[in-house]
């Protein structure tokens, strides 16, 4: 199976070249430009987490007065 993939499989240059030629280099440049920013927004961002989760992660906790106060910070 894999020898029938890499025979069928073209270099990715000519793949974008086949697209440029099939659908014109804006469109493609488009079309990647979009892929890869999709990719970069699926990345984990740890802004978002609470100190809570930051300290069970190892990371440490955000200081900044925006920083959010969740019922589990309580300690008892």
């Amino acid at each position: 199976m894999r020898e029938a993939q890499s025979l069928a499989s073209d270099t990715l240059a000519a793949t974008v070249d086949d697209l440029c030629q099939k659908f014109g280099a804006w469109k493609t440049t488009h079309a990647l430009m979009r892929a890869v920013w999709r990719h970069r927004q699926m990345k984990n961002h740890i802004s978002s987490l609470s100190n809570r989760m930051r300290r069970d992660i190892g990371l440490p906790e955000d200081s900044s007065p925006e920083s959010r106060f969740s019922v589990w910070d309580i300690r008892l």
